[in-house]
Order: structure tokens, then sequence, then C-alpha cells
């Protein structure tokens, strides 16, 4: 009991100091990535926040494999730095003993990445394509805001308002500049208000001046006009294509085994093999070179990290295309990997040495009586 309990207890501090650490730097990248794409016109700025916890929970599973991996791997370190170590060893605890402690504190993590992967992860990106569409489709007046150029969702047309009126659909000296059937026209009006006649909008205007010309010639038309209506778009409606695989659900990418349903089951299932894998690694990769620095080990869990979590990504675009199938792909990296750290971690624990064979060594007596011999 105390050992088990004491590997635990340090597991959690250094597990949870990890966690904190990588899900701060997520977050920053995920701030500054979703500003960006909210600048561009892409998601609403009110949805930011929402956004941004969308995108946490898809990127969860890889943050708390990663961070399960570094915690074992430093509170190993660590142990064998001090020699506790030694005294578990001594005490009858051999290299392999450790699997069991560790899987027990890892395993509440190990199904809550199952569960991310499995199941919040495709509801995460239905929720942000949701979320993008609204905002995309929405109607090319509600992207305006007073003050500001917006450009209308087909590209073709600049709208641009003083100040919205108070309850109600209309505002203040109006502009639109439009490039549309081979003519270039600016509009400009004192008021404007909006209607619709079903799923079409319009933007009805009044008191104003409309230019036009025919684009590549010099000729100018100059009309003054009381009321002029013009069509902004339809009211918005979803697309009803057929949705990406990364939308659909476990089941029923299990159900459709298409090529491209099973190169993302096959990520899905990734991430969960690679974090039970990761456990063993962490125990065959844990070790201190006394007359080395503390961060040698460190950068090679990040590689390793790394090239695996790089290795599930490129296996995802392996199967799409065909190189591979899905059962040899799980096989053959994640069966792979775990037979690679099974190996290792029993090379560590029955402290195996690789030697090639030394050549025989005759005594003078043993050389004296073949050299008689061959004469």
């Amino acid at each position: 009991m105390l050992f088990q309990s004491s590997i635990r207890k340090e597991l959690a501090r250094s597990f949870g100091a990890t966690l904190v650490v990588l899900v701060t730097i997520v977050m920053t990248i995920v701030l500054i990535r979703t500003l960006g794409q909210a600048s561009r016109g892409f998601i609403n700025p009110q949805d930011v926040m929402l956004f941004m916890a969308y995108s946490a929970l898809g990127r969860l599973p890889t943050i708390l494999t990663l961070s399960l991996f570094i915690a074992m791997v430093s509170t190993l370190s660590r142990m064998y730095r001090d020699s506790e170590m030694v005294v578990w060893f001594t005490s009858g605890k051999g290299l392999a003993a450790f699997l069991q402690p560790l899987f027990h504190f890892s395993w509440p993590v190990l199904l809550v990445i199952s569960l991310m992967a499995l199941f919040v992860w495709p509801w995460t990106n239905q929720q942000t394509r949701d979320m993008q569409s609204r905002y995309e489709q929405r109607g090319d007046l509600d992207r305006i805001a007073p003050g500001q150029f917006q450009e209308s969702s087909s590209g073709n047309r600049v709208f641009f308002i003083d100040r919205d009126l108070a309850g109600d659909q209309a505002s203040n000296n109006v502009f639109i500049a439009a490039t549309e059937k081979g003519k270039n026209s600016v509009t400009t009006a004192r008021s404007g208000r909006i209607e619709r006649l079903g799923d079409a909008q319009f933007l009805m205007l009044s008191n104003g001046q409309r230019l036009e010309n025919m684009i590549g010639q010099t000729a100018l038309k100059i009309s003054d006009f009381e009321e002029y209506g013009a069509k902004t778009g339809n009211s918005g409606f979803f697309n009803n294509s057929a949705p990406e695989a990364k939308l659909l659900s476990t089941r029923s990418l299990a159900n459709a085994p298409t090529r491209g349903n099973l190169s993302e089951l096959a990520w899905r299932l990734g991430l969960v093999l690679a974090a039970i894998n990761c456990v063993v690694l962490a125990l065959a990769l844990a070790s201190v070179n006394p007359r080395g620095g503390r961060s040698w080990n460190m950068i090679l869990v990040l590689l390793t990290f790394v090239v695996y979590n790089n290795l599930v990504n490129l296996g995802q675009s392996w199967i799409l295309v065909g190189l591979i199938s899905f059962a040899n792909f799980l096989l053959v990296l994640h069966g792979g990997v775990l037979l690679l750290g099974l190996a290792w971690l029993a090379k560590r624990h029955t402290h195996w040495v690789f030697r090639l064979a030394p050549k025989r060594q005759y005594t003078p007596s043993v050389v004296r009586a073949i050299e008689s011999r061959q004469q």
C-alpha cells in the first residue's frame, strides 16, 4: 500500500501541474487563432469564447495524453535521481512492478481520453461547424456594423451605414458599391430600411442617388430616386451536402466503412491506443544519467510523443488514399509501439546486456600444442 500510494500522490501533483501549463499554452494559441478567424469574418466575434471552449474540448485528448506522459516520466526520473528506485528495488520490487500503480493512477484519465476522442470530438466539430454556418449564411445586412465597410457574402458588394435607427430595422446615410452584370454602380441614400419578401431580403433606400457605368467604358449614368429597392440575399439556410467524417459519430463511422470514415475512425481509436501505450513507454524511457543533464530525458520524451502523434495523423492520410488498410495500420503502428515498449521494459527489468561474442583466449601451452600439431 505504501508503495502504490506514494507513487500515486506524486503522479497526481505532477500531472496536475503539467496539465495546467499545457492547457494555458494551448488556450493562448487557440485564442490567437480564434481572434484571427473572427477578424477575417469566419466566425462571429460574439462567439469567440464559445468557439474557444469547443476548440479546447476537441484538443483535450492530446493534452491529457501528453500531460500523463510527461508526469509519469518526470516522476519516475525524480525517483531515480533521488535514489528512491534503489530502495524499492532492494525491497523486492522490480521495474515491471511499477506498471500496476501507473495504470491504477491513469485509468480514469484514459477513460476520459476515450470518451473525449470517441464521443465529444465529433460533437464539438458539429457545434463549431453550425456556428460558422450560421454566421456565414446570415443575410448581408446582418453582417453590417455601423461605421464599418462590410463585404457581402457573394463578394460583389460593399455596404456602409452611418448609424442604426433605434427600434427599427433602418439606418441613416447608406452607401452601396457593387460590381455585377458587367457594370459598376455606387448607390447612396439618406436612409434605408429592411423588408423581407418570402426568403428574399431587400434594402429599401429613400432619397438617394445612383451612379452606373459599364466596365471598360467611360460613360457614366447618374440617376436620383425617392425610393429604390436592392436585393441583399436570402435569409440563409444550412448546406445540405454530405457531412464530413469528423462530424459523424463513432457509431456512424463504423456502420459506413468508407475510406474517409475508416481514416477518421483510425485517428480516434489511435488517440486512445496511443494514451495506453504512453503509460508503457513512460516506464520504459524513465531513467536518469547522473553525468548528463536533466533536460535530455524530457527532450527524448517530447520527441517520442511528437513522432508518435505525427504517425497517427499520417496514418489517417494513408488510410484515406488506400496505402494501408484500417486493421493493418492499427496493428502495425500501435501494436508495434506496444511490443517495442514491452521489449525495452523487459530488457531493463531483467538487465539484459547485448554484447558481441568475445574472442577465444588461449593459454601459452595451448598455443604451443596447436603449433606443434600444425608442424
